[in-house]
This record gives C-alpha cells, structure tokens and sequence, in this order.
C-alpha cells in the first residue's frame, strides 16, 4: 500500500517582498556570493524571471521542463557556474528531480550532485555519476508547493521569496520599457481595477490597440468593491490635499472606517502620508 504524501506548511517562513529593488537586493547578495540558495515564488506575469537574468546574464538557465537526466547533464556542462532553474514545477515533484536539487543545494561550498543509475548515455557524453560543484542556485517558480519532508528540506537551505508587488509597483515598473502613453496613463488612473497585477495586461491592450480593438474594455467592470472605488478616487482627488482629509470624507461618505480606507491606499500604492 502506498503510503499518503505529507503536506508540510513551510511558507509562512517565506519573506514577502513587494517591490523591485528588494527583489534586485537579493539577487546582488546572491551574485555577490552571500546567498547560498533562493527560491524566488511569485504570481505569472511579474517579470521574475527577466529581472533575474538582468542581474545574471552569464548564469547557466534550466528551464522547468527539462527532464532530470538533462539537468543533470547541464549542472556538469556547467558546473561551478550560477545556476536559475525556471519554472521548476515539473522537477520538484519529481524523485530524481527533487534528489537532484537536494545536492545542489547543499549549504557546503562545494557539493556533490551524484546520478543515481548507470547510464548509457552518460558513457557516451563522457560525464559520471558524480562530480563536485559550486554552483549557487536560485529557484523560479510560479507556485511552491511544500509537499513531503523531502520538499522541506530543500526549502530550509535557503531563502524562499514570495514575490508580491502591488499594481502601482507593477504599473512603475512597466514605466522602464512600455511605450504607448495612451495605454500606460489610462491603466495608470485605473490601477484600484487591478485585482492581480501582471505586466501581461499591457501587452494585451497594445495587442488589441493594435488590431483596432477596444482596448480598454481590457479591464473588467469594478469588481462589485465600491470602497476600494471610493478610496481611489479620494486618492486622485486634488480637493483632498492631506491624508486626514481624505479619511475624514472616507468615513463621511460611509463607505468605511479610517483603518478601511489606509488598506486600500497601501493595496493602491499610496504611501501612508499625514
């Protein structure tokens, strides 16, 4: 009988980071050899992956649906190089794969990440069962699933990262390559619609700008939240010169308490101001 999966709750120890230049410190600790492994989680469409190899253009890049064998092979190809394995759904649920990623991630400078079959293959690639590495690893994955003993072990040898930008940290950072003005300042004024922000968004809108489409019906309706509607507007409102201003008319208009319209503000970006 074949004995249930244990499910191991370790991401509340995660660190929640939710801008860029928290996420860009990180990765320079790493680069700079500080950081033995980072398993970077975080929702599709938040340009993970793009800011990671911007700070580590020469490091050796697994994507997710390389099989085990084949990683294994490019860790020896590579060995001593900064390694990213990207979108690592498919390997860490797997035996060898996740055997694999345990010896990568030693905590010791130099590891040994071992085959453990003979091979053919490996015979005719010239590579053994064994070697010795320093590769550091940073892990990039859109879910993390803590998912038996074996899964958490690999997890406490390093820093898990959970990746949460709100949309005006998005919005700030499409800022540096985005284009279409028109696009960009109509998305900019509509961020409290934006319930999971995703660079993704913009691309679509220019995709269907583009076609002659409507490309603003990109944005659904307001989801039904007339306060978070209310506390953007407060925020954009030039009548409302202070912050107590805008809680006061807040709390006037009913559409909540002053402890209400400050969740919104800061789900909005706005900085807690007097």
């Amino acid at each position: 009988m074949k004995a249930k999966t244990k499910r191991v709750n370790k991401l509340a120890d995660a660190y929640r980071i939710s801008s860029y230049s928290e996420l860009e410190s990180f990765v320079a600790a790493f680069a700079a050899g500080k950081i033995n492994l980072i398993i970077l989680v975080g929702e599709p469409g938040l340009a993970k992956s793009r800011t990671v190899k911007g700070l580590l253009p020469d490091a050796c890049w697994i994507e997710g649906n390389a099989s085990p064998f084949g990683m294994y092979l490019k860790l020896f190809e590579h060995r001593d190089r900064l390694v990213v394995i990207d979108d690592v759904d498919s390997l860490y649920s797997d035996r060898n794969g996740i055997r694999l990623l345990k010896c990568l991630c030693q905590t010791d400078e130099q590891k040994v990440v071992a085959w453990p079959t003979a091979s053919r293959e490996l015979k005719r690639e010239g590579v053994p069962r064994e070697f010795v590495t320093r590769s550091r690893v940073i892990i990039i994955t859109n879910e993390w699933k803590t998912l038996n003993q074996n899964v958490a072990a690999l997890q406490d040898r390093g820093h898990t990262l959970l990746f949460c930008p709100n949309a005006a940290e998005v919005h700030l950072k499409v800022s540096e390559w985005f284009t279409d003005e028109e696009i960009f300042s109509f998305l900019g004024e509509q961020l409290h619609r934006v319930d999971r922000p995703s660079m993704r968004l913009y691309h679509r809108a220019l995709e269907l700008k583009s076609s002659g489409l409507e490309w603003r019906a990109i944005l659904p309706e307001f989801p039904g939240n007339a306060r978070a509607r209310r506390a953007a507007e407060l925020l954009q409102d030039p009548k409302y010169m202070t912050q107590r201003a805008r809680v006061e008319e807040f709390v006037k208009s009913g559409a909540g308490c002053r402890a209400t319209f400050f969740n919104y503000a800061r789900r909005l970006g706005h900085r807690h101001e007097p």
